[in-house]
């Protein structure tokens, strides 16, 4: 189905932009998790535009929770998540309803749909739809935690810049998960904060590097040749607007070595087998090796840029200028990073699903073999 994801953990995003409501359908969770009301508002909170480095609009983004929770805990019945636009202005797109904006989706949505999309602030293409997403995320994320499995991303590069790597994964990804501006030297943050807001002062913006790390992911999840970890993961952080190059472990740079390079010698370590390095992202075959999953993701610039624009006039088929008012993020990257958390977790949760059974997320559930 065109917008839903995962086959035995499902998610649904509906709504627009600047609708009446947007938010996410969660199917296939098992009974019985906790779901954390607070945990989601701080989740909401994080991808919210809360400083000047973001867009004006201001939503609430309070969670309506519709179904599918009861006292507390999931039911196993489909989770609906819905959220309240309540700052549309959609005025300020009457005058550009009918232009192709460059690097938006407003060509593609009306050559598919034919002119009846609502295009209205990117309609249904729009990042506020991630917002839905991250809800429904929440809920993976705090399944995966009771599982022993923690999610952590970090702006590894934006404006020029570049954040150290990860070191101590498990105090990394403790830090990251309170942090609104998630870069883990604090230096480097400052100076990606700069490069934002001397973008913001020329009407201009800039993209980013989000890279991600798991822990706690047991062997053997991973379904050979067309469900692999790699194939899930990119597939839901591709659905991700912006989204535009996905690598695992060390990625491209491994065209550029030698295999005696390249290769993660195995070792036995505790009574279980592990890898000296993690090159591969601990990703093999298509299958978790046991080892943290490293993965990194490109986020172009925002597309909506306070300088004029070449652009078509879709109604008279002619060239035309755009001069964009509105409100608009000079950045994206800060405000994706816990999209890319809630999309890894929610296509974790379906594989896990598929590897060990639906129930298995459950409390006090235990892998088998």
């Amino acid at each position: 189905m065109k917008n839903t994801f995962g086959s035995s953990v499902a998610i649904t995003l509906f709504g627009e932009s600047h609708g009446r409501s947007i938010g996410a359908v969660l199917d296939g969770m098992a009974p019985g998790i906790p779901v954390d009301e607070e945990f989601i508002r701080h989740q909401m909170d994080l991808r919210r535009s809360l400083s000047a480095l973001s867009t004006a609009r201001r939503e609430a983004d309070e969670v309506i929770i519709e179904s599918g929770v009861f006292r507390g805990k999931t039911t196993g019945t489909p989770i609906c998540l819905r959220i309240e636009n309540q700052q549309a202005r959609s005025t300020d797109y009457d005058k550009t309803e009918l232009l192709a904006r460059p690097g938006h989706a407003d060509f593609t949505a009306h050559e598919k749909y034919h002119g009846y999309e609502d295009a209205h602030g990117g309609g249904h293409f729009s990042g506020r739809i991630t917002a839905g997403l991250v809800a429904a995320g929440a809920i993976a994320i705090s399944a995966l935690r009771e599982k022993g499995i923690l999610i952590g991303t970090h702006i590894a590069a934006c404006g020029g810049v570049c954040d150290r790597p990860f070191g101590d994964l498990g105090a990394d990804i403790k830090a990251l998960s309170s942090m609104p501006f998630a870069v883990l030297d604090s230096l480097a943050a400052e100076k990606m904060q700069a490069a934002i807001a001397a973008a913001k002062t020329e009407g201009d913006s800039v993209g980013g590097v989000l890279e991600s790390a798991v822990i706690g992911m047991p062997t053997g999840v991973g379904e050979p040749w067309f469900d692999t970890v790699e194939s899930l993961l990119s597939h839901i952080l591709f659905s991700i607007p912006a989204v535009k190059g996905v690598e695992f472990g060390d990625g491209f740079a491994l065209a550029a070595m030698r295999g005696s390079q390249a290769n993660d010698p195995f070792r036995m370590q505790n009574g279980r087998v592990v890898t000296e390095s993690n090159r591969a992202g601990g990703i093999l075959g298509g299958i978790t090796t046991g080892m943290p999953l490293h993965v990194r993701v490109a986020v172009k610039p925002t597309p909506s840029i306070y300088r004029e624009q070449q652009a078509v006039d879709l109604a008279a088929m002619k060239d035309a200028t755009l001069s964009i008012v509105g409100r608009h993020d000079p950045a994206i990257v800060h405000r994706a990073r816990v999209v890319v958390d809630s999309a890894i977790a929610l296509a974790l949760c379906d594989m896990l699903a598929l590897r060990f059974g639906t129930d298995w997320l459950a409390p006090g559930k235990e892998a088998r073999a």
